[in-house]
């Protein structure tokens, strides 16, 4: 799911880059690079819940990820769900050069925003997922 929050985060991001850009011009152009007809089309599209066999995309313990989803479970009525995502390419998990460790899938639960409250050392996210529009 191209979550609401991370398409508007690419948005400014773009406006800081382009300031002659209007903030409507940089939201559609966002929506459009993320295979969106537009952004009207996007925001409707980020606000459905994520379902068993999407496409999806994100980061998990640092590292980008394109796969799909293998199992969806809602938790409670906040949108919190445990997610299983088979990855496109496996994930090397361990930083070491003396030896690999690679995931094919892994699972953890999000909040309603895609984000897992799990954290790492660093304080950043064990997951972030969001659908991936351009493989739908």
């Amino acid at each position: 799911m191209a979550r609401i929050d991370h398409l508007k985060t690419e948005a400014r991001a773009l406006r800081a880059q382009n300031p002659h850009l209007t903030h409507s011009a940089a939201l559609e152009s966002v929506a459009q690079s993320h295979g969106y007809r537009d952004w009207n089309t996007a925001s409707a599209d980020a606000q459905r819940p994520l379902e068993l066999g999407a496409p999806v995309a994100g980061h998990y313990l640092g590292h980008a990820f394109t796969g799909r989803l293998l199992d969806v479970q809602t938790l409670d009525a906040s949108g919190r769900q445990r997610l299983t995502v088979q990855f496109d390419t496996p994930i090397d998990v361990v930083e070491s050069q003396h030896f690999s460790a690679y995931r094919q899938r892994a699972t953890a639960t999000v909040e309603a925003n895609g984000v897992s409250p799990a954290r790492l050392g660093n304080g950043t996210p064990q997951m972030q997922i969001w659908r991936d529009s351009r493989r739908m």
